[in-house]
C-alpha cells in the first residue's frame, strides 16, 4: 500500500456517517432531565382519560415503559442489522432508516398536542428501533471505509458521536434551554433535525468498497472509491484482498446466527464480542450516567445537573483522547488500561459515598472518582466494542455478528436500567461492588482471551482464528495458533 492520507471525502463521510451515533446518544439522554414534566404530562393525561384517578403504581409503570421501551425496540433493532445492509448496501441501510428516526420524533414532538401518552410510548418504541440499527449500520460502514493503519481512530469517531449526543441532551435539557413545561416536546422531537441532515449529506457518500466489490462484484466501482476516500492510486493490494475474501465467500454458504455459534472459527470471535459488548454495559457507566442527578445529589453537590453536564464533558474530551491513543498503545491495551482504572474507581466510589456524611471532604473525592471512572471508561470500553466487532469477522458473517453483538448491548443495557434502581435501593453504596466484581472478570477475559487487531487486514484477523479453529480440531487442547503471535502489515505513513 501507499501512504495513507486523510482525505476530504473519507472526513465527510465518515463524519456524515456518525450523526447515526449522535442520535443514539442523544435519544439515550434525553429522556434524564425532563423526568419531573413528563411525569406530570402522564399524570394529567391519564387523569383526563380514566374515570378514577391513577395510581402511583400505575404512573410508575407508565413512566418506566416510557423510557425502557427505547431499548426493546434497540434489540430488536440491532438484531435486524443483516436484513437491511446485505440487501441495500451500507449506505443506502442508513439513508432508508432515517425514516424511522422522522416518524419517531413526530410521535414526541406532537404526543403533547394530542394528550396522547401511547404517542410518546409509541414514539420512543421506533427511535429505539431506529437506534438499534444504528449501532450496527455505523461502526460496519466506518470499519468497511477507513484505512488499515487508520481504522482504529475512525472507528472511534463513532463512540465519539454518541458522547456528543448525550452532552447535547443534557445541556437542551437544562431548563434555560428546552426543559421546561412547554417545550419538552421539541426536546424529544429534535432529532428530527439529524435524520434530515443525514438524509441530505448520505447521497453523496460513497457505498462501502468492501460491500461493491464482495457482495456485488463492482471491482472497478470499489477500486474508483477506495481511491477517491484514500487519497492514492496505489490500491492494488487492497483490492486484492477483497478479491481474495469474495473467492472465499463464494465457496461458502451464506452465514446465519446460529452457525455463528456452530462453527468452529466463529466461535472465538463471537464469544469475545459478546464479552466486549458485555464489559461495556456491566461496568456501571450507565448506572452513573442514568442515576448521576441522584449520586452527585448524595454527595452533596447543590446543583447536581451542571456536575452530571461535566462528567459529559469529561467523557467526551477522553473520547478525543482515545481516539489519538487507540492506533498507537492497540485495542486491547487501551480495554484492559480502561477497565483496571474502572475498577479501582469503582471502590473509591463506594468507600467514599459510605464515609461522606461522616467527612464532609468525601463528597469531592466520590465526584473525582466519578470523573475519572468515565475518563477511563472512554479509554477503553466505551469506543473498543463497537469497532472491534467488524475487525474480527470477515465480510461473509459481519452483519449476522454486529447483529448478536449489538443485541448483547441493548440487553445488557436495558437490564442494568432495569435492575439497578432496586439494586441500589438495597445495597446501597455497596452496589457499585458488583460493577467492580465485573470489571475485574472482563479484565482477566481480555488478558486471555482478546487479540490485538491494531493494523491487521481483515483477511489476516480470520485466518488467524481459522488457524486456532484447525489447531482445535486437530488436537483437542493441543498448541493452537495464537493471534498476538502474528505480525501486524508494515506501519505507512499517515498523512493529515
Amino acid at each position: 500500500m501507499g501512504t495513507q492520507k486523510v482525505t476530504a471525502p473519507l472526513v465527510f463521510a465518515i463524519t456524515i456517517a456518525a450523526i447515526g451515533s449522535f442520535q443514539f446518544g442523544y435519544n439515550t439522554g434525553v429522556i434524564n432531565a425532563p423526568e419531573a414534566i413528563i411525569k406530570d404530562f402522564i399524570n394529567y393525561t391519564m387523569e383526563e382519560k380514566l374515570e378514577n384517578p391513577p395510581t402511583t403504581v400505575f404512573l410508575t409503570t407508565l413512566w418506566s415503559l416510557s423510557v425502557a421501551i427505547f431499548s426493546i425496540g434497540g434489540m430488536i433493532g440491532s438484531f435486524s442489522v443483516g436484513l437491511f445492509v446485505n440487501r441495500f448496501g451500507r449506505r443506502n441501510s442508513m439513508l432508508i432508516v432515517n425514516l424511522l428516526a422522522i416518524t419517531g420524533g413526530c410521535l414526541m414532538g406532537f404526543c403533547k398536542i394530542a394528550e396522547s401518552v401511547e404517542m410518546l410510548v409509541l414514539g420512543r418504541l421506533v427511535i429505539g428501533l431506529f437506534c438499534g440499527l444504528c449501532t450496527g449500520f455505523v461502526p460496519m460502514y466506518i470499519g468497511e471505509i477507513a484505512p488499515t493503519a487508520l481504522r482504529g481512530a475512525f472507528g472511534t469517531l463513532n463512540q465519539l458521536g454518541i458522547v456528543i449526543g448525550i452532552l447535547v441532551a443534557q445541556i437542551f435539557g437544562l431548563k434555560v434551554i428546552l426543559g421546561t413545561e412547554d417545550l419538552w416536546p421539541v426536546l424529544l422531537g429534535f432529532t428530527i433535525l439529524p435524520a434530515l441532515l443525514q438524509s441530505a449529506a448520505l447521497p453523496f457518500c460513497p457505498e462501502s468498497p468492501r460491500f461493491l466489490l464482495i457482495n456485488k462484484k463492482e471491482e472497478e466501482n470499489a477500486k474508483k472509491i477506495l481511491q477517491r476516500l484514500w487519497g492514492t492510486q496505489d490500491v492494488s493490494q487492497d483490492i486484492q484482498e477483497m478479491k481474495e475474501e469474495s473467492a472465499r465467500m463464494a465457496q461458502e454458504k451464506k452465514v446465519t446466527l446460529l452457525e455463528l455459534f456452530r462453527v468452529r472459527s466463529y466461535q472465538q470471535p463471537i464469544m469475545i464480542s459478546i464479552m466486549l459488548q458485555l464489559s461495556q454495559q456491566l461496568s456501571g457507566i450507565n448506572a452513573v450516567f442514568y442515576y448521576s442527578t441522584g449520586i452527585f445529589q448524595d454527595a452533596g453537590v447543590k446543583e447536581p445537573i451542571y456536575a452530571t453536564i461535566g462528567a459529559g464533558v469529561v467523557n467526551t474530551i477522553f473520547t478525543v483522547v482515545s481516539l489519538f491513543l487507540v492506533e498507537k498503545a492497540g485495542r486491547r491495551t487501551l480495554h484492559m488500561i480502561g477497565l483496571g482504572g474502572m475498577a479501582a474507581c469503582s471502590i473509591l466510589m463506594t468507600v467514599s459515598l459510605l464515609l461522606k456524611d461522616d467527612y464532609k471532604w468525601m463528597s469531592f473525592i466520590c465526584i473525582g472518582a466519578i470523573l475519572v471512572f468515565v475518563a477511563f471508561f472512554e479509554i477503553g470500553p466505551g469506543p473498543i466494542p463497537w469497532f472491534i466487532v467488524a475487525e474480527l469477522f470477515s465480510q461473509g458473517p459481519r452483519p449476522a455478528a454486529m447483529a448478536v453483538a449489538g443485541c448483547s448491548n441493548w440487553t445488557s443495557n436495558f437490564l442494568v436500567g432495569l435492575l439497578f434502581p432496586s439494586a441500589a435501593f438495597y445495597l446501597g453504596a455497596y452496589v457499585f461492588i458488583i460493577f467492580t466484581g465485573f470489571l475485574v472478570i472482563f479484565l482477566v477475559f481480555t488478558f486471555f482471551k482478546v487479540p490485538e487487531t491494531r493494523g491487521r487486514t481483515f483477511e489476516e484477523i480470520t485466518r488467524a482464528f481459522e488457524g486456532q479453529a484447525q489447531g482445535a480440531n486437530r488436537a483437542e487442547k493441543g498448541p493452537i495458533v495464537e493471534m498476538n503471535s502474528i505480525q501486524p502489515v508494515k506501519e505507512t505513513d499517515t498523512n493529515v
